[in-house]
């Protein structure tokens, strides 16, 4: 390997001089590149044992083809995995649309849609466990405020919404919503404030009325977005465990169970931690196609940017 050479001038003569080969590196100085390699390397280990390992581990627990067909032997695996589509798929798009919606109302400009806004917002930025918590404590039958409160004012009583299924799910669903609600319409918001208002304008000129100019604009320009938006809330809808597990327990008889909280009751409650990682795993055909969804989506709209 040939070593490149500078030269300098001593008196009359040329004097070749060696010049030091240049790391594999790059250009990047030595010193500086240890330091970064020192900086980065805690996050790496971070990534690894918090990231990596757990992921390896789950699917190395759930590697076993037994554990699925005992799960399909489970009943109440059967009714998880119905529950599961029906918090995602029912819960995810009424939740979207009741925000997009919301983001048109709070689009008004005036200041007491402003002070409203920030009242909305509220119980996204409440912590979870209470808020579940005072929902559970909301619907609990004839202790229940709700149906205290029909009670004292018009002697009636209310329905026991956490001791069957389907108003078990619902409440799950309606829980999870207004927790969450406010934070997919401050995104839709953002989103309609960067239209360029020019072209409501040019739309009001020419004559359009409103539900044209909200077909004809709004919504081309909030597809993607709205897409976008729609993807992510699904992926979280699938591991949302705080809403179902302080709202109803899955209960009752693990009848409103979703997939989140049956692999945890699964790995803890009955001791088994290889099942409920399996219960977990059987969540990645849908998970998976979401993602890469999720990411061709956002490669596009940066490609376009």
């Amino acid at each position: 390997m040939s070593i490149s050479q500078s030269t300098i001038t001593v008196g009359k003569s040329v004097v070749a001089m060696p010049r030091r080969r240049q790391a594999w590196y790059g250009s990047v100085p030595r010193g500086d590149f240890y330091w970064a390699l020192a900086f980065a390397l805690p996050y790496a280990a971070v990534f690894v044992a918090f990231v990596v390992y757990p992921i390896m581990y789950g699917f190395w627990l759930g590697r076993s083809p037994a554990l699925y067909v005992e799960l399909l032997e489970d009943p109440t695996f059967l009714t998880t995995v119905a529950n599961t589509l029906i918090y995602v798929l029912i819960g995810v798009n009424l939740k979207m649309a009741i925000a997009f919606l919301l983001s048109g109302f709070f689009y008004r400009k005036s200041w007491w849609t402003k002070g409203l806004l920030v009242i909305f917002i509220l119980p996204w930025a409440m912590p979870a466990l209470p808020a579940f918590l005072s929902i559970h404590w909301l619907l609990m039958g004839e202790w229940g405020f709700l149906n205290a409160l029909l009670d004292q004012l018009f002697g009636v009583e209310g329905p026991h919404y956490l001791n069957d299924r389907w108003p078990g799910i619902l409440s799950n669903m309606a829980a999870y919503n207004w927790k969450n609600t406010p934070f997919w319409t401050v995104i839709f918001l953002a989103g309609r404030m960067a239209i360029p208002t020019e072209l409501y304008e040019a739309s009001a000129v020419d004559g359009a009325k409103r539900f044209q100019i909200f077909r004809h604009i709004t919504m081309p320009l909030m597809a993607q977005l709205y897409l976008v938006s729609t993807l992510l809330a699904t992926v979280f809808a699938l591991g949302d465990f705080n809403s179902v597990f302080f709202v109803t327990g899955g209960g009752p008889a693990m009848s409103t169970e979703v997939m989140a909280t049956l692999g945890i009751r699964y790995a803890f409650t009955l001791g088994d931690p290889p099942l409920g990682v399996a219960a977990v795993l059987t969540t990645l055909p849908l998970l998976l196609p979401l993602v890469l969804l999720l990411m061709h989506l956002l490669r596009k709209q940066e490609m376009q940017l």
